[in-house]
Formats: structure tokens, sequence, C-alpha cells
């Protein structure tokens, strides 16, 4: 297929500096995908509500990506934004706001997230009462989920139909669930649904072992990684954290600590982040300090984009989509 107008204008301007990185990191992505290699998209920050999903979800129906690596508060800010969108509120100047600008928008229930505010009853408890009806029965019944497999239910049952404030197509997370996607959720306690189920848990009303842990999503990823790395698995970083640090680990965890000493490196590698070199920052080192971890070889293609990813991460998917 021949490329639209954003992926010939990226080719035609893209030369130099961070845009030439794009457009090398958009055309080795598409080569990985050409030799049959599989490809893991890590996301962190708030891309959910940057609303990613709306070109992302084009990703996963292409079968453009086959795992995902996401922060607990991507995985639910996604259905967030498809139940209450219309009750967001965008805060243009939120750099000019006071102390006392901040807490109206909190008395007000809205969460700001930099320029655009997240409303605690129309986002927040709109899922808690159909999440937690979903924990209490696995909970009741003896079974045991992964945080996204949780959010998988809740969305294919059907029950959230009446929120729903944006087209469907627009959520990654609804797309992602009617593939049956891996998603991997390090670190799932630090968001918002999970601090919900902490506190069901200390109430009493549900087992904490009724949600599978982070230990489980890193066994289930040295599962999976074996059997799809025939080709290679390819590695897109979007930001920094825990959702590219903790998946990347399972190579080096397989060659040393299970003496996989035949299990290949992650066969591409491209992180997009604002974070500097400095200061022992793992978001902010070059690609090749990986290779001291054992997580790339010296012939991975390696790419960095330091810039924002809510402006670079739509562009490369769109080069993908041939857009």
């Amino acid at each position: 297929m021949s490329k639209g107008p954003i992926s010939q204008f990226i080719e035609k301007h893209y030369l130099h500096f961070n845009s030439a990185s794009l457009v090398d990191a958009a055309k080795a992505y598409e080569q990985q995908l050409a030799n049959g290699a599989k490809m893991m998209v890590s996301m962190a920050g708030a891309m959910s509500t940057a609303e990613i999903g709306k070109i992302f979800s084009e990703i996963i129906r292409q079968d453009k990506v086959h795992i995902i690596s996401c922060t607990g508060a991507n995985l639910e800010e996604d259905i967030m934004n498809l139940v209450a969108h219309s009750h967001y509120e965008r805060v243009p100047n939120y750099r000019d706001l006071t102390p006392q600008d901040e807490w109206d928008l909190l008395e007000r229930g809205l969460n700001r997230v930099t320029d655009t505010c997240i409303p605690e009853h129309e986002a927040f408890r709109r899922l808690q009462k159909h999440i937690y009806k979903i924990w209490k029965d696995a909970d009741d019944n003896g079974e045991r989920y992964f945080p996204h497999e949780f959010m998988y239910k809740m969305l294919l049952s059907g029950v959230l139909e009446e929120y729903y404030e944006i087209d469907l197509k627009d959520s990654w997370m609804y797309a992602a669930a009617e593939k049956n996607l891996p998603i991997i959720v390090p670190g799932w306690e630090d968001s918002t649904m999970g601090n919900i189920f902490a506190s069901y848990v200390i109430k009493g009303d549900l087992k904490a072992s009724t949600m599978k842990s982070g230990i489980e999503y890193m066994v289930f990823l040295s599962d999976w990684y074996p059997k799809n790395s025939t080709n290679g698995v390819g590695f897109f970083q979007i930001g920094g954290g825990i959702a590219g640090d903790f998946p990347i680990c399972v190579v080096p965890m397989l060659y040393q600590d299970m003496e996989m000493h035949d299990i290949p490196f992650w066969s591409y590698f491209c992180q997009i982040s604002d974070s500097t070199t400095s200061y022992g920052s793992y978001s902010g080192a070059v690609p090749n300090e990986k290779i001291t971890w054992g997580k790339l070889d010296i012939k991975t293609p390696k790419f960095i984009i330091e810039s924002d990813a809510t402006i670079v991460a739509p562009l490369i998917f769109a080069y993908l989509l041939d857009l």
C-alpha cells in the first residue's frame, strides 16, 4: 500500500535531529513487522487521557502490536474517557493556577493531569460499581485474574454501554479486549482502581489474592516471550518508568536467572522520552546502557526520540498505518 499524505509529509520534511530519528524508528518498526517479528508497546505517562486511543486502537486492530505493557493509570483512563468524556475539563492555562485554584478543582471533583481534568464522580465512581461486582463474583467463586482481564470482562459484558460518550472504535482498551491482547500492568496497585481494590481488601470485602500479582505478570511474560521470539520481539517504549523497565527485564531474567542462554535479545528498541540522561535516570538512559544489562544486543536497532510522546507516537503510528 502506498503511503498517505501524513507519511509523505514526514518523509519529506523530517530530515534531521529528532524528526529524522522519528522517521528512522518508524521505518525500522515497519521492517520488524515485515520480517515477521512481534512488537511490544509499553505506555507510561497519561497517554490514555491524551486520547492516544484514537490511533492506537487501529494499530491494535491491524495487528501491528502483539503485546502491551502499561501503567494501571493508562489501563483505566482509556475506559474513563470512554464513559465520561463530556465531563472532562481542559485547563489550557494550567501553568498559571494558584494553590487555591487547584483546591477549587478538587472541591469540584476534578483531578488534574497537566491541562486535562478527570471528573471523579463520572469517571472513577461510574466504573467502581461495575468493576466491584466483577471482582466480587470472582472472589466468591475462588477465581483469580490479572487486572487487565477484569477490565476486559467489564468491557465485553456490555454493562458500560449506557455510558459511552465517544466512538467505541477510539477506545484502545476495547480494541485490545476484542482481540484478547496480552497486557502487562506492572505496579497496578499504583492506580485509582488499584487503590479502590485495596480499600475493599482492608474492609474485608475482597481477598488480595483474587487479583493476580506483578510476579505472576513476569511469570506470564517469561512464558510468552520464548514462544513468540522466533523472528524477534521488538520493544517500542512510550515514556519511561515501570511500564518499560518491568517487561524489558524478562530477557536478562531468562538468560541469567533461568540460564536460558539461547534466549534472543529484544530485536528492536525505540523510546520516546523527554527525560534527560542524568542523576542515574533510567527513563533518560541512552539505549546502549541496556546492552550492559543484557537487554539489547550490539546489533539491535536502537532509537531514542527526545520529544513529547503525544506528538511523536501518533505520527509513528500514522506512518505504520500508511496514513
